[in-house]
This record gives structure tokens, C-alpha cells and sequence, in this order.
């Protein structure tokens, strides 16, 4: 579904997480060999929070990066955002100490300056306009704020690569289908990762959005990638 466009696209990524919310967590367990719950906290480290920071974690899901950030800093004050609705449902918490918003990460419903750092896991590649959703992150920062993504990202070619190829298009789905009947939700992860920008690329992106201080590291034999930067 890759070829998929502007509204099109929107509408087709949306029903895709409804669809697989309630294994979504374990699904990332299993995909990443418990990986991804270290990336999670390298992405708050790199968020530099101070106490009583705001933290927006856009594109949420079940709120792992928020949870995270009030593991690290109790006192900051963060936002859980995401525009699927299953997925916070699924997420939810009764007295979750942080705020549910539902939002699109293409036009934000908050006001400019109002946030220390964003941070996002798995968002970037499934939105429909990556320097739209750029500019919209950096404008609801505070000078001075950081911004950091975590993401797929297209692999190098190496001695590895058709064991990632294997992994990704047969291993992938096919756990998919026996957890939540969805293959095709999961042959779209790969499909999307091989279709987003390459690390290089995303930082490029950032920069044509203002950022500054931009750096990024490869995990995951490289199909994983951490960006951060400042406004």
C-alpha cells in the first residue's frame, strides 16, 4: 500500500493501527527482541527533559515514550497524542498521570512555543507529508527545544541484508497473522520501511525545517534510526 497518497494514505494508515491495536505492544516486543522499550529510553535521555518540562509524545499509540518520560522526570508535565483512537484506547490507563489529545500530526491543535521537546516512536514514516509534520513540531516548540524521533529507516546493503529481507517480509508478517489475523497490516511495515527516507535524508529534512544540532545513530542492523536536534 505503499503507493498510497495524501488522504488515501491517511485513511489506509489509521484503519491499520484500529485494526492491530490491541497486539501492538506485544507485536513491537516480539519484532524488536524486546529492543525497542531501550530505544524508548535512549529517545527521553536524548529529550533532555528538566523537571516540570512539557513533553508532547506525538503519534503515542499506547503511550510507551510518555510513560517513559514520567519514568525518568516525575515532574514534567506531558502529552499523549495520536489520530487513531483505537490505539489510545488501548494504551489508556485508568488515572494516567499524563493528558490523551487527539491530533494530527500534520496540523497540530497546539498553540506555537508550547512544549520543551517532542519526541515520536514509529510516527515519521506513516504520515503523509514528512516536512509538513516537521514544521509542525518546531512550531509548537520553545526555542530552544529538542526534538527527537525514533523510526525505520532503510538499511545499507551489507552481509546482513537478506537476513533483514527474510525477517522483515516473512518473519514480520507472519507473526502478525498469528497474533492478530491481520497479515496485511503487517506486510505494510516493511512496505513502508523500505519505502521512508533513508536516515541521511530525514535529517535532511529536518534541517529544511530549522532544526539545528541534528545527529542520528543506526540500531537494529541498521533498519532503526534515532534522530534528534534543537530548535
Amino acid at each position: 500500500m505503499t503507493h498510497l497518497t495524501g488522504t488515501e494514505k491517511s485513511r489506509y494508515v489509521q484503519n491499520v493501527f484500529t485494526r492491530i491495536a490491541a497486539r501492538y505492544d506485544l507485536m513491537n516486543r516480539l519484532m524488536t527482541g524486546g529492543q525497542d522499550l531501550r530505544w524508548r529510553q535512549e529517545v527521553i535521555r536524548r529529550a533532555g527533559l528538566h523537571p516540570h518540562a512539557s513533553l508532547l509524545d506525538l503519534g503515542s499509540g499506547t503511550g510507551d515514550l510518555a510513560r517513559e518520560a514520567l519514568r525518568q522526570q516525575p515532574g514534567a508535565h506531558v502529552t499523549a497524542a495520536d489520530f487513531t483512537l483505537e490505539m489510545m484506547r488501548a494504551g489508556r490507563k485508568p488515572h494516567d498521570p499524563f493528558a490523551w489529545s487527539a491530533a494530527d500530526a500534520l496540523a497540530l491543535p497546539f498553540p506555537s512555543a508550547s512544549f520543551h521537546a517532542v519526541v515520536s516512536g514509529f510516527l515519521m514514516r506513516n504520515v503523509v507529508d514528512s516536512q509538513q509534520a516537521l514544521g509542525e513540531q518546531y512550531r509548537v516548540l520553545k526555542p530552544g527545544g529538542r526534538i527527537v524521533i525514533l523510526d525505520t529507516t532503510r538499511p545499507q546493503k551489507n552481509l546482513l541484508t537478506p537476513l533483514i529481507w527474510l525477517h522483515m517480509h516473512l518473519v514480520i508478517p507472519l507473526l502478525g497473522t498469528l497474533l492478530s489475523g491481520q497479515r496485511d497490516a503487517y506486510t505494510y511495515l516493511p512496505d513502508s520501511t523500505e519505502a521512508f527516507l533513508r536516515a541521511e535524508e530525514l535529517a535532511a529534512r529536518m534541517a529544511a525545517a530549522g532544526f539545528r544540532q541534528i545527529g542520528f545513530k543506526r540500531v537494529m542492523f541498521g533498519t532503526i534510526a534515532i534522530h534528534w536536534g534543537e530548535k
